[in-house]
């Protein structure tokens, strides 16, 4: 049973999120051979506060 993590910061709409689940169970299914109905997707969004990239937070951009 694959498990797939996506780690994003958040501001996506729930339609957006949607697609990107359907999208990412279709292509493990069609790279990994396994049936859609055992992929499980998590989504993990982060704070813009507690991404940062350079020594910058995204929120303080």
């Amino acid at each position: 049973m694959p498990y797939v993590t996506v780690k994003m910061l958040e501001g996506r709409t729930e339609e957006q999120k949607k697609a990107l689940v359907e999208k990412v169970t279709q292509a493990v299914s069609e790279t990994a051979n396994a049936p859609k109905e055992n992929i499980v997707v998590f989504i993990e969004e982060m704070s813009k506060n507690h991404y940062a990239v350079g020594g910058k937070r995204h929120s303080d951009q």
